[in-house]
């Protein structure tokens, strides 16, 4: 390999193939206890992603991102996260919220419309970022504070393919890679920024490749093998946390479902894609392996899902047992001093 080709590699990695297969050697040391609480993580994504949408359906829920088919490329990385670190999350990361410890009444609360969703006690950890791209200037700033205070932490931002033609990313890219902070940016690329398909986003064969001439290194994974990026991650936050500085992973994955409840996929998608798409879900390829390892059995899933489904709907109770906010709220936390005009405004609601 010449000097360029090393300057200009971007390292592909897949541990789980999708029909269980497993690279042993490239597997991450972890034991069948934790095997089978990331599968339990994303059975728990994947089941609260489904009762979103039914609620949506009622009139129960607003607007929702359903994380469909990237459950492994949220649990995966999210795993790979210390409490001492920082996550940013935009606003489809419900499957990472659940492996931070985020109570599930918190983000269905969200979802319905209701601010106080917002009000995260878990360390370290931001709310959502519906804005593209925002979310990543947050997380580099975080970032360079962490390196300053000499801490052993890193911050971790998530994104999809669509913010990587957003001003925030390059900037924030750029400004890591000169300062080298502690930060791991995970693009979870799904092949579409609502319509628009990865191909017409850029011309880059990767997006991992990005990172080169930002000065760091970029790895592209398979991002519905949740071996890969667990592995990926994990070795991404302990090199930022010893002065590594940052890593761009780009997982490889896919949006099974629409890009929000109010969105209709199949009017740029073809049916053909979605099937071929099917046949790699995250969940069912580690099921596979566990299967081969003896680590799952019918009976085993079966307790599983009634334990999460019966969990699921008390905090969806406890979700709609919150007593409504004071409507004032919209003004009271909008400003540190309250401008006139929004005085006026709030007598009015006084009326």
């Amino acid at each position: 390999m010449s000097n360029i080709d090393r300057i200009f590699h971007v390292k592909n990695l897949q541990v789980l193939d999708e029909k269980g297969g497993c690279d042993e050697k490239k597997r991450p040391k972890i034991s069948s206890i934790e095997i089978k609480k990331m599968y339990e993580l994303m059975v728990a994504s994947r089941l609260f992603d489904e009762k979103c949408l039914a609620l949506q359906r009622q009139g129960r829920m607003g607007t929702y991102a359903s994380v469909l088919g990237q459950e492994a490329a949220q649990v995966g990385s999210a795993y790979a996260l210390k409490k001492t670190d920082w996550m940013f999350p935009a606003f489809r990361e419900a499957a990472a919220y659940i492996t931070r410890g985020i109570p599930l009444y918190k983000t269905f609360l969200y979802w319905a419309g209701d601010e106080r969703g917002n009000l995260i006690t878990t360390p370290n950890t931001f709310p959502p970022a519906v804005p593209v791209g925002t979310q990543i200037l947050h997380a580099v700033g975080v970032a360079w504070g962490i390196k300053m205070k000499g801490k052993r932490a890193a911050a971790l931002v998530y994104f999809g393919d669509g913010a990587t033609s957003r001003p925030d990313f390059h900037e924030g890219m750029n400004f890591a890679g000169v300062f080298n902070l502690p930060v791991v940016f995970v693009c979870q690329n799904n092949q579409y920024a609502i319509s628009v398909p990865r191909k017409r986003q850029t011309a880059s064969e990767t997006i991992a490749q990005k990172a080169i001439a930002y000065g760091f290194e970029g790895v592209q994974v398979d991002g519905n093998d949740v071996f890969a990026v667990y592995k990926a991650t994990k070795e991404a936050l302990e090199k930022a946390r010893c002065g590594g500085g940052p890593t761009l992973i780009e997982a490889f994955t896919y949006r099974m479902g629409d890009h929000t409840t109010s969105d209709d996929a199949s009017r740029y998608r073809p049916k053909t894609e979605v099937e071929r798409w099917k046949k790699k879900d995250p969940i069912i390829r580690l099921q596979k392996y566990m299967q081969k390892k003896r680590m799952w059995t019918k009976e085993y899933d079966r307790k599983l899902q009634t334990k999460i489904k019966i969990n699921i709907e008390a905090e969806v109770k406890k979700m709609e047992s919150v007593k409504p906010a004071n409507p004032k709220d919209i003004f009271t936390y909008m400003f540190a001093e309250m401008p006139k005009s929004l005085k006026e405004q709030m007598e009015e609601l006084d009326g």
